[in-house]
């Protein structure tokens, strides 16, 4: 096998993204990191639990430090039931289906890192409670309400791909593996495609004929677009198997070059989700006319920081020329800058179309995860994931 060497320019952009980490590093709300460089200073819970995974193989230790203070800060604030709140120090601020899990990721990445493997171990014990009374079936898969994850501007409904696939990882890391081995049997079930459904038969997130996971699926109804994020996951985390991975990373790259001869994606890089819900089509809302047109934001924009898990699955599937691949379109997108005079934008995401920068630089997840698939295509290794993927191999 031939070693990778790292260019001079994922270098350069590498220490540029410690560089953003450290500027947000310290916000005014508590002492806590900024989600951006200058907006978005709030702490945001989501975004700064997915920012562990680069700050933990960033070997800086001002930055590996702040691990801990964040996660103790969401400990803080978690409600009497289990649940982390949207914003890391305002425990009044609920209602996220996938903080909880991040939450308990972090932990988990954390306790690897630094040998405590006691770490918050009441708060990891009330969040295990609260998951277990999201499954409306009380059995395996956890459902959440739409606009409740990452995706505040699009429905998500019923068993989501993405929120159990934090959930399975957050098992894993957590030592919690006869219930993470229940929940990837559900997932890997298939969804229900009759009109009528009949009893003790449970719907799964598999599709039919195709090689990814459904975006969501309750009872019988199911959303067959493709997530990047969530189904990237299920790579990462291992719920698909070596095989359905390698079909599904074909399956993707196909579809990117179909999708770039139609004229609606220009950069070298997926969307994060596809293909694109349009005005005519029947799960398109209003509101969408003002937020999530066709190729942006959530319903299919480019996004740094899920590019970077994307990567990172690709390193997982052992796709190690794919992965140097997007690893240097991504170097490229990530220098894009909006409305600033900057080295490198890490904006927050990229029209599909053009690759016009959109949203706020410095983003701090898009750095983060720019630094974490740096490292998984340096390493040709997944740190933190590698372990849960192989040892529970089937």
């Amino acid at each position: 096998m031939k070693a990778y060497v790292v260019s001079e320019e994922v270098a350069a952009a590498s220490q540029a993204a410690i560089a953003v980490l450290l500027h947000n590093r310290r916000g005014p709300y508590k002492g806590l990191p900024r989600t951006a460089g200058w907006g978005y200073p709030e702490p945001y819970t989501r975004d700064l639990a997915f920012s562990i995974f680069g700050l933990a193989v960033s070997h800086n230790e001002v930055l590996t430090t702040s691990i801990g203070d964040i996660l103790e800060a969401m400990a803080k604030n978690q409600t009497e039931h289990g649940h982390i709140p949207s914003l890391v120090h305002d425990k009044e601020d609920r209602g996220a289906s996938d903080t909880t899990p991040l939450f308990l990721i972090g932990v988990g990445i954390y306790r690897r890192l630094t040998g405590e493997t006691a770490f918050l171990q009441e708060a990891v014990d009330r969040a295990l409670t609260w998951l277990v009374y999201q499954s409306p079936s009380d059995r395996f898969l956890v459902a959440q309400l739409p606009t409740s994850d990452w995706r505040d501007e699009q429905w998500v409904l019923g068993y989501g791909l993405y929120v159990n696939a934090l959930v399975y990882s957050a098992l894993r890391l957590c030592g919690q593996q006869e219930r993470a081995n229940g929940l990837r049997k559900a997932m890997r079930l298939f969804t229900i495609s009759a009109d009528v459904m009949h009893r003790h038969v449970h719907e799964g997130l598999t599709v039919k004929y195709k090689p990814y996971y459904a975006c969501w699926s309750y009872k019988i109804y199911s959303s067959e677009r493709f997530d990047l994020l969530g189904n990237s996951l299920a790579i990462l985390s291992g719920i698909a198997s070596p095989a359905r991975a390698s079909d599904m990373i074909a399956w993707i790259e196909a579809e990117c070059l179909v999708m770039q001869e139609r004229g609606e994606l220009g950069p070298d890089l997926p969307p994060n989700f596809f293909p694109f819900i349009k005005p005519e089509d029947p799960d398109w809302r209003p509101r969408y006319k003002q937020f999530n047109n066709p190729g942006d934001y959530h319903n299919g924009g480019i996004w740094p920081f899920i590019c970077g898990v994307y990567i990172s699955a690709l390193v997982a599937a052992k796709k190690y020329a794919l992965a140097e691949e997007k690893l240097r379109a991504l170097t490229h997108a990530i220098k894009a800058v909006n409305d600033q005079q900057l080295d490198y934008g890490f904006n927050e995401w990229h029209r599909a179309k053009d690759g016009q920068p959109m949203g706020q630089n410095w983003q701090t997840w898009s750095a983060a995860l720019y630094l974490y698939a740096a490292k998984c295509v340096e390493q040709r290794r997944t740190p933190f994931f590698e372990e849960i993927r192989l040892e529970h191999a089937e």
